[in-house]
């Protein structure tokens, strides 16, 4: 934010006394001079000064002279008296607007600062409209000296101008020019006092929309124009904040074409400061209608989805006239996974084919072509075994001796190779036959058929065609993978057909235990962010059944995480209500399941990033007489204050971490991870985060440590940052099994889909370290998967637009994996490790296509550096900085933007990002060839 205006500029009187004192060491034969350079109220030697500056001096000396009449002179009319302060005033405006070095006027007037004051008191309350206008003029004079020598905390600067204000409207006279003639430093320092009056006064008890406020509200309705005409749109905003009249900001004529850009990225950012959930709410809400006010409906969409307002999609889209607009807001909607059906549009089945995703497939598989990345790969050319220095499995196998297949080894190549080809439609276990099928046994199988669905991902079509014949095998777990994969494949793609729903209602409503859970899972994974009701019936029984029994709680957990993915940031009354109920109903036995904690979630991911709305829920969770009580509770705080930044709810976690438990400090745990959800996207707040995390990594108990790597993989999804990775190195060397195996998984976390070298080298140092360790292993091989995720195309990141939006459905899927990591051992390392599946809702391509208007690929030029923040920076700032030129389409990492590199053609989307419809530049003139060349 810019810097705030209420602190006093540095007393000028200050610099010159110093001036003085080194005028007297230059010359050190003038010691007279110098000590009488001691005596405050002699401003300078007169023999030091030039003719001029004596000249203004003796003029100014004078002028005061005659205001106040020293010598009582009869002669002296108020008229003479206005002339002398007419003289003042001249030579202080004159000087005050240039503030680069320090009027003179204001040095010369330095000791009869007290004089004047003196006299201003003297004049009376004389109703003479003469008098009236003199004491007004002096106010103002008494104002601007009052802005260097007046009492910091007696606001003696806004005094005089609000009584000079009173005085000029007392003799119905203007006094317009009157606040910008004397300059921007004048007017800083009175913005700053009239926010601490502001202040000062409601915390006396005024009611601010009371007429009490009107002065100073005058004075801003004058401050706040002329700042923004003059470039200071931050220090404009700022004040209205302060006097809580932001909605002002709609008013002003002042914000035009040119500058508007400028006022709403520093709105937008300001936002990021505002702990009341009122305020943050108004100052998008301002944001929002100036875009309006300029047509920029995409930029318009982008904030309403930032505030969460789904609602106005419906207005933006009927309101927007240009074809081209909307279907770029349509990619937008489809990149948030908006769940949004366009009615009574010319166009409305072309929007409805974007929105749902249903091209995503084919623009991905020919970004892959054009970078040469179709060859399908196998879980060797990942792990690259005989780069191993200590030869590894492969040089066992060349001397001759029996290879024995773990079951584990084969399904960590399962969830590799799915992971590595997702989106390709074509591997070498899984698609050529069945053998690698039968590899694996029960939960294996389950994994390995599942495993088709992410490899067809976003493919409906082809993909049921391969997994049609699964959903009708005599293993029961095959066929439970094949259900789920069905839900793989359709996540974030809308389909005509539904053919999610149609194949998996029967399995919810079956007798088998496995079919439902794969059915859950689907289905979660699949209608992530729609809010479907018909999905919410299917559901809801599932989570209300009261059996006991470890199987049951685990349906019921699953089927939980399911709605909560699927009403995501929704507050839906009906399936928080029932989830809430669930867990008051439950018995001990059943809230000791370890994956109780998935109702958590799921009751949290229905109020992400929702704040305050979720108070009422938070109370009846801490009614529930048990210890997951306070887990549930502290989930519930931390996704409601996801990307937040809010600093009490922090404070509130670290608080948390502080007890020494040894046991029982799962909501310990939570909090850690917590502190990274609410700080996330936010650099101040990230920062700030990584350096407690330090602190508890030497201070707290085991359980709290063994979440910090999670927290620290959170803070940076598919953003390897050379400290973090350094940082998750050391910990996965700890002797701690947990922490060890957390900090493996964080690294694949954080370098998801990003293909680094380095993280690389280092997951594959592990793999032989812990070549012993059967779970280390798979922890190793699922990052590897991470890392190496899509061939490097695709990201995990659930933040998009320019860091500015927040997918609710990807964050549910990285939070997911985050809290099966809370417990390995009967998550991910036991039966349960299908839930990794949950990240194909994060996966995301990180391409930049840009295309025509009839949506055919159009290559430009973009340059892609590193993002470079530009808020409320003057003039035309660089947005990137080191950056490459590349032709589209082009990949982009987090923390990069991309600007487009010619003029020949105008971008649609004032972002970069995803697909880009660019249309023709009419100004454009092709530069002429010379031709003597």
């Amino acid at each position: 934010m810019a810097p705030k205006s209420n602190e006093k500029p540095v007393e000028i009187a200050a610099e010159t006394e110093s001036k003085k004192a080194n005028d007297g060491k230059t010359k050190p034969n003038d010691k007279k001079k110098s000590k009488k350079n001691d005596n405050p109220d002699i401003v300078e030697d007169d023999n030091a000064m030039s003719e001029e500056d004596r000249e203004l001096k003796e003029r100014l000396e004078t002028c005061v002279s005659t205001l106040i009449n020293e010598k009582s002179e009869a002669s002296v009319t108020t008229q003479i008296r206005l002339k002398a302060l007419d003289v003042i005033v001249t030579e202080l405006r004159s000087a005050t607007s240039s503030m680069t070095s320090v009027p003179k006027p204001l040095k010369f007037l330095r000791p009869k600062y007290q004089t004047l004051k003196d006299y201003y008191g003297t004049i009376g309350d004389s109703a003479e409209e003469e008098v009236v206008f003199l004491r007004a003029r002096l106010g103002d004079v008494l104002a601007v000296l009052a802005m260097t020598l007046g009492k910091h905390d007696e606001r003696e600067s806004l005094n005089f101008k609000l009584k000079a204000a009173k005085d000029y409207k007392s003799i119905a006279k203007t006094s317009e020019d009157n606040l910008g003639s004397w300059g921007h430093e004048f007017i800083r320092s009175l913005a700053g006092e009239i926010g601490q009056e502001y202040n000062a006064r409601v915390l006396a008890g005024s009611d601010p929309d009371d007429a009490a406020f009107a002065d100073l509200l005058g004075m801003v309705d004058v401050i706040v124009p002329f700042n923004v005409e003059h470039n200071a749109e931050a220090e404009a905003i700022d004040l209205l904040i302060e006097v809580q009249r932001l909605k002002n900001v709609l008013k002003l004529d002042s914000i035009d074409e040119k500058n508007f850009r400028r006022v709403c990225l520093y709105l937008i950012k300001t936002a990021d400061f505002m702990s009341d959930p009122d305020d943050y709410a108004e100052v998008l809400e301002a944001a929002y209608e100036l875009f309006l006010k300029q047509s920029e409906y995409f930029d318009a969409l982008r904030v309403a989805l930032r505030m969460g307002n789904e609602e106005a999609i419906p207005d933006l889209m009927s309101e927007c006239s240009d074809p081209l607009m909307k279907k770029q807001m349509c990619f937008l909607l489809a990149r948030h996974r908006i769940n949004y059906e366009v009615e009574g549009d010319d166009d409305e089945d072309e929007l409805n084919e974007i929105i749902g995703n249903e091209k995503l497939s084919e623009e991905f598989l020919k970004v892959a072509q054009d970078l040469d990345v179709t060859e399908a790969k196998t879980p060797e050319d990942i792990y690259k075994s005989h780069l191993a220095e200590t030869g590894g499995f492969s040089r066992r196998r060349e001397a001759g001796g029996a290879v024995v297949d773990s079951a584990r080894a084969n399904l960590a190549s399962t969830y590799v190779n799915a992971f590595v080809n997702a989106g390709f439609g074509q591997d070498k276990l899984m698609t050529p036959d069945n053998e690698w099928l039968y590899k694996n046994k029960d939960h294996g199988m389950m994994a390995a058929s599942a495993s088709l669905g992410l490899i067809q991902l976003w493919n409906v079509e082809e993909g049921l065609a391969q997994i049609d014949k699964f959903l009708y095998s005599s293993e029961e777990y095959v066929k439970a993978g094949a259900a789920l994969a069905v839900g793989i494949l359709s996540s974030g793609v809308r389909n005509d057909a539904d053919p999610t729903l149609a194949l998996l209602d029967e399995h919810i409503n079956g007798d088998s235990h496995i079919m439902k859970c794969a059915a859950c899972t689907g289905l979660g994974i699949a209608y992530a962010g729609s809010a479907r009701e018909d999905v919410m019936e299917l559901l809801l029984p599932l989570v209300e059944q009261d059996n006991s029994g470890p199987e049951t709680m685990l349906e019921v957990s699953l089927a939980g995480l399911a709605l909560g993915m699927i009403y995501v940031g929704k507050c839906d009354d009906a399936v928080g209500g029932t989830i809430v109920q669930r867990l008051m109903e439950a018995s001990d036995e059943e809230l000791d399941h370890s994956h109780a904690i998935f109702l958590c979630l799921g009751l949290g991911l229905l109020f992400l990033g929702r704040m305050e709305k979720a108070e009422a829920m938070l109370e009846a969770l801490r009614t529930i007489e048990h210890k997951i009580s306070k887990t549930a509770v502290i989930v519930l705080e931390t996704c409601a204050y996801a990307g937040s930044g809010n600093v009490l709810q922090v404070q509130e976690m670290l608080h948390q971490c502080a007890e020494h438990l040894e046991e029982d400090a799962q909501h310990q745990m939570a909090a850690v991870i917590g502190i990274s959800l609410i700080t996330m996207g936010e650099e101040v707040g990230s920062e700030m985060a990584l350096r407690s995390f330090e602190h508890l990594l030497h201070y707290c108990e085991l359980p709290v440590k063994r979440a910090v790597p999670l927290a620290l993989g959170v803070l940076n999804i598919s953003n390897p940052d050379f400290s973090v990775i350094d940082q998750l190195s050391r910990l996965s060397h700890d002797p701690d099994t947990e922490i060890s195996q957390n900090a493996i998984l964080a690294m694949g976390l954080t370098s998801a889909g990003t293909n680094n070298s380095r993280v690389a080298g280092l997951l594959r140092q592990l793999s032989e370290f812990y070549s012993k360790e059967a779970g280390h292993v798979f922890c190793v091989r699922i990052a590897q998967a991470m890392l190496h995720m899509g061939k490097g195309l695709m990201t995990l990141s659930p933040m998009h637009s320019d860091k500015m939006l927040t997918c609710g459905p990807a964050l549910g899927g990285v939070l997911t994996l985050i809290y099966s990591c809370l417990d390995l051992k009967s998550t991910l390392l036991d039966k349960s490790h299908y839930l990794i599946y949950y990240l194909t809702c994060a996966m995301n391509p990180r391409m930049l296509i840009t295309v025509n208007e009839d949506l055919s690929w159009r290559p430009v030029t973009v340059r892609v550096g590193q993002a470079v923040e530009t808020v409320g920076q003057a003039g035309k700032p660089k947005t990137i900085t080191g950056f490459q030129t590349h032709t589209t389409p082009v990949l982009i990492s987090t923390g990069e933007r991309a600007e487009l590199g010619t003029e020949e053609v105008l971008s649609v989307s004032s972002v970069l990002e995803g697909i880009v419809i660019v249309k023709d530049n009419p100004d454009y003139e092709a530069p002429e060839t010379d031709e003597k060349k």
